[in-house]
């Protein structure tokens, strides 16, 4: 039997880079997923994503919701369900980067990735929650980043949106504790992903150079951890944080 065999997933920014691959690995586990994208822009390589699961047998759907609207959360939520029956799944993953030192970053910079990468997470997590409470069963996974316990410079919001993310998923294992319902963490290390697109190859050598591994990760090497923590392996996993990083920190 597949690890995820007839499971229910809504994975967050789902379109591409780890959210994508996680579609892909949960998919091929047994999963039936339902794949969030942000706008209309990103809605044809969702689709095709989506034609992707479905050729493995599993059913799929693509939503769009901004995760930081509370109304289209709540709406994309009640779509799913509505299609799915239920939500055993949930990936947080959607989320944005972008770079300013503190002393010239706009706040504009910081509310937007803030709202994205932190109160999205919160809004999905709330609106999946009494769902599985109701049926004393589910997995919750958030997109963290090993610069949450490394920081990095002109990166200030997102290492602190990314490190509150993980004290929100240790809080939130404490109220959910004694149920059949877990919430845990991946902190990947730098990935292959389109928000590589834009930086300096300069730098990425530099990242490359810093990691004991020697290299930049592909997908395949993050979306194993997701997996995991989604199948019934994880299951004395609670609030914990797992870090494919290639060494670059050591949790």
């Amino acid at each position: 039997m597949a690890k995820l065999d007839n499971r229910f997933a809504l994975i967050t920014g789902a379109s591409s880079g780890i959210g994508r691959g996680v579609a892909l690995a949960f998919a091929r586990e047994g999963a039936h997923v339902a794949l969030n994208y942000p706008h209309a822009g990103e809605q044809d390589a969702t689709e095709a994503l989506a034609g992707e699961l479905r050729t493995l047998g599993r059913r799929a759907l693509a939503v769009q919701a901004d995760v930081s609207d509370e109304q289209q959360v709540q709406d994309m939520v009640r779509q799913v369900e509505a299609e799915f029956g239920r939500i055993d799944i949930l990936v947080n993953n959607a989320g944005i980067a972008s770079m300013s030192p503190v002393h010239e970053m706009p706040t504009e910079m910081w509310d937007q990735l803030m709202s994205i990468n932190l109160r999205g997470v919160f809004l999905c997590t709330r609106a999946v929650l009494p769902g599985m409470y109701d049926r004393d069963d589910g997995k919750i996974i958030n997109t963290a980043s090993q610069l949450a316990y490394k920081g990095a410079p002109a990166f200030s919001h997102y290492t602190a949106a990314k490190a509150a993310m993980i004290s929100f998923t240790r809080s939130l294992s404490l109220e959910i504790g004694s149920r059949n319902i877990s919430a845990n963490c991946v902190a990947p290390g730098t990935t292959d992903t389109p928000i590589l697109a834009n930086v300096d190859p300069q730098v990425l050598d530099q990242i490359r150079a810093s990691i004991p591994k020697g290299r930049i990760a592909p997908i395949d090497d993050i979306v194993p951890a997701y997996v995991f923590l989604a199948s019934d392996d994880s299951r004395h996993f609670v609030g914990q944080t797992l870090s494919p990083n290639g060494g670059d920190v050591f949790l």
